[in-house]
This record gives structure tokens, C-alpha cells and sequence, in this order.
């Protein structure tokens, strides 16, 4: 709760956290619009692939263009100025970088990224979700092994997750269920980057002004991203998925704890201990009012009648027994958000979310019937979907990971709704974010759902 006085107190030293960002897109351009209103942080290179279009970013977000007018970086490290290059490798190898924020949206690219990087000795913030919902316990065991702290990026919903759970926690309460919101109907699954703005509520010429990019937005809808953020916080937290994944039940926020709650008890769950996301459209498509779309919850439980009382007492939204309880938060502010894991990397040396276990895994599954020779394209696009399942069940059935299928080409037909395996595709062994996945297949024993 002091991390702005600590800041603080490193700008009056003269001594920021210096920062490196790999990938200038919208995320990273929403954490860089706040930047100049933080104190204690220098941004001090930015490597993306297109400079310019990085430049171009960073003017619409308000940087002055003689802000990234150092031509080096060690220009830019005494002028506290910011480097705007494609050297990526350069960057993480700069003895003066502190942190580095991989947001590249890449999860092949951000492996290897993210694996550089712990070799320098820096510290990283994964934006790329992907990345850490396909290999983080990998990831965070090398972090660990080279001395430096990875974590998940706060403003994004993993890790306000992974905070609300902590918090139910470190305040004595058994967590029940925790997730996200989602605007959900069940034909969203096969949703294209070409019918995604129809269902997601813009307009194209919206999308458009807003330099929104359809496929990225679509892996949401479709509920891949859901899926792999949801891998992502039962890996960091210790809770795990239902056998058959995310059911996606509809609710009013009022209404999570009555819902949140064991089968056996009139709710939804399979076990106590899972993650989920509820939906703010009713089946029928009608919108729920006072949804949770854009927001985070928990559900945790009373185990007194004391406590229970003290719910009532101070009204806290409960199910009708008074025994289940929810937190949350309606709205999450993404890019805006990630200088607070910059601020705990860097001066508590704390991740706002890690992985600490194999739990959960995001695979991909045929979006229509596929055809050999046929080149996957990954998440939010036309030929496949992610799908939450068991880390366990995902290895027994050679699922091959979401993450993974990013310009993988089939060797054979799979049909429409069927997980993807290993061996339905040709992947480069030698890239490595191939090899750390399959490294950590072996190194993880990955945890069994728990039994209803």
C-alpha cells in the first residue's frame, strides 16, 4: 500500500526504475500514455517491429516526438529520454534495464523473449498471457533460477484475480470460486475476426478509430482468451477447472454468490476451489443488468455463524443461506493499470500473479472441420478456439497448447469441436518456446481435477 512512496522516494534520488517494453501495440501503448505521470519509472527503450508505427503510438497517447529522440541507449539512460529500435536483444541485454514488459501479443515470440531476458538478469512483466498460460511454471522456475522475479501484469484480469484471491486468503477465508466476466452466448465459439465487431457491440468504423485489431478482440469473444486467462489464475493460485471447462453461467453480480456455489448446493460449480466466468447475456441473448463483463470476482465462504452474522451486519451480497460471499471488481483498466507490477517487481521484488504449479491448460480445438495442410493461426482467428481443460487430462489426451498454434500446419483432417493433438500438427522442435513446453511436460507432474 506504499508503492507510490516509494516511488516517490526513487525520483527524488534520481533513481528510477528503468524500464524496457518489447511491443508497442495497444496494450503497452495504454501502460505508456501513464508513464509520464509516474513518478520513479524511465522508460528508457522501446523495441517493436515497426518503429515507426511504435512512434506513431506513442504520439497518440501524447509523448512529444523529442521524447524518443535518443538515437542510442545510452543516450537515452542519461538523458532520460526513450530508445525506439527493432533490437529487442539489445534492450534485455542492457546492463542499466531493471524490467522488462514483454507485450507483444506473441506467445511464441514472448518465450523467447521472456527467457533472454531472466539470462541478463532482468525482471519481467508478461503482458502475453498466452506465454505464461502455455509454459508459466516453466517460465517462473527459470525466473527463479536466474535470481529474478516474473509475474503476471496487474490491470489485466489474471492478476486482479490472483489479488482478490490473495486477499480472501491472507484474510482467513476458504476460496470457493474466482474468475472474470464475459459477454457470452454458446455461438460465439465460432466467431471470425470477420463477424466479431456484430457481436462485441462496435461498429467497423469504430474498430477502426479506435486502431482496434478484429482478431485479437475475436479471441475474447470466443471465449479463447477467457480460457487462457483462466488457465493462467489456476496456475498462479492453486485452483483448477471443471472437467469439461468453463460453463459460463449468466448472472447479475447480486446473484455470484447464489450461482458461485457446489452443485450439491443449487449452484453450478463441480468442486469447491474452481475458476469460471460468468456471462453478462441471459441465454436468450438479453442483456443482464448490473453485469460483471469487464470485471473480476471471488466467491469465498463463512465456516461460523459469527462470521455469517458479520455479513449481514455489514451487508455483504451473499447467497440466500448467508454462507457464500463475493467480492469484486466491476471494471479492470488493463494497460492503464501494469505500473502497478512494475512498481512491486521493482521495489518489493513481489509478482502480482505467478504461476506455482501445473493445474490448468488452454488447448486448441478445431473451430470448423480442418483439412491437412491447412495453417492454424491461433487465437481469435478463423481455424481454431481455446478450451479450458485439467492440465492432466490436457497431457493424457496429447492436447497441443493454444499458444502453440500460431502458424502450425496440420498434418491430418480434425473435425470441427475436436481438441487438436501433437501429432495432428508440424512444429519447428528448435523454436523455444516449443522446447520449454515440452520441457515442461516432463519437469511437471500437472495436477488431476478434483473429484465432485
Amino acid at each position: 500500500m506504499n508503492l507510490n512512496a516509494r516511488l516517490l522516494q526513487r525520483e527524488a534520488e534520481g533513481r528510477p526504475l528503468r524500464v524496457g517494453v518489447i511491443g508497442a501495440g495497444k496494450f503497452a501503448a495504454m501502460y505508456l500514455a501513464q508513464v509520464p505521470r509516474t513518478p520513479g519509472v524511465h522508460v528508457a527503450g522501446i523495441a517493436d517491429l515497426a518503429p515507426d508505427r511504435a512512434r506513431a503510438n506513442l504520439a497518440r497517447v501524447g509523448w512529444p516526438a523529442a521524447q524518443t529522440a535518443a538515437a542510442t541507449l545510452d543516450e537515452a539512460l542519461k538523458g532520460r529520454l526513450t530508445h525506439v529500435s527493432e533490437d529487442w536483444r539489445a534492450l534485455v541485454a542492457h546492463p542499466a534495464i531493471d524490467i522488462v514488459i514483454e507485450a507483444t501479443g506473441d506467445p511464441i515470440a514472448a518465450v523467447e523473449h521472456a527467457a533472454a531476458a531472466f539470462r541478463h538478469g532482468k525482471h519481467v512483466v508478461m503482458v502475453t498471457v498466452e506465454a505464461d498460460c502455455f509454459c508459466g511454471p516453466m517460465l517462473a522456475r527459470r525466473a527463479a533460477e536466474a535470481g529474478v522475479v516474473y509475474s503476471l501484469a496487474y490491470g489485466d484480469q489474471p492478476a486482479l484475480v490472483c489479488e482478490l484471491v490473495d486477499w480472501a486468503r491472507a484474510s482467513g477465508f476458504p476460496v470457493v470460486a474466482a474468475g472474470r466476466g464475459h459477454k457470452w452466448l454458446p455461438h460465439f465459439a465460432q466467431s471470425t475476426p470477420e463477424t466479431v465487431w456484430e457481436h462485441y457491440g462496435l461498429t467497423p468504423e469504430q474498430a477502426r478509430e479506435g486502431g482496434l485489431n478484429p482478431k485479437m478482440f475475436n479471441s475474447f469473444l470466443d471465449g479463447s482468451k477467457p480460457a487462457i486467462e483462466m488457465a493462467a489464475v489456476c496456475n498462479a493460485t492453486g485452483l483448477s477447472p471443471a472437467p469439461e471447462g468453463l460453463r459460463y453461467p449468466p448472472a447479475p453480480v447480486d446473484r455470484i454468490p447464489e450461482v458461485m456455489r457446489p452443485r450439491t448446493e443449487g449452484g453450478v460449480l463441480h468442486h469447491k476451489g474452481q475458476v469460471e466466468v460468468v456471462s453478462s447475456l441471459e441465454r436468450d441473448g438479453r442483456a443482464i443488468p448490473y453485469d460483471i463483463r469487464f470485471g473480476v470476482w471471488v466467491v469465498f465462504e463463512a465456516e461460523t455463524d459469527y462470521i455469517r452474522r458479520c455479513f449481514a451486519e455489514y451487508g455483504v451480497q451473499t447467497d440466500s443461506t448467508g454462507h457464500y460471499a463475493c467480492m469484486y471488481k466491476r471494471w479492470h483498466l488493463i494497460g492503464l493499470e501494469v505500473g502497478v507490477s512494475v512498481a512491486s517487481v521493482g521495489l518489493r521484488g513481489e509478482p502480482t500473479g505467478c504461476a506455482s504449479g501445473w493445474r490448468a491448460d488452454a488447448v486448441a480445438v478445431a473451430k470448423r472441420n480442418l483439412k491437412a495442410g491447412e495453417i492454424l493461426d491461433g487465437e481469435g482467428g478463423y481455424t481454431v478456439v481455446g478450451r479450458l481443460m485439467p492440465a492432466a487430462d490436457s497431457v493424457a489426451r496429447r492436447c497441443l497448447p493454444l499458444g502453440l498454434a500460431h502458424g502450425a500446419r496440420l498434418l491430418r483432417p480434425v473435425a470441427a469441436g475436436a481438441p487438436i493433438a501433437w501429432d495432428d500438427v508440424a512444429l519447428d522442435d528448435r523454436a523455444p518456446a516449443v522446447r520449454l513446453r515440452r520441457e515442461m511436460e516432463t519437469a511437471f507432474a500437472p495436477q488431476p481435477c478434483p473429484a465432485a
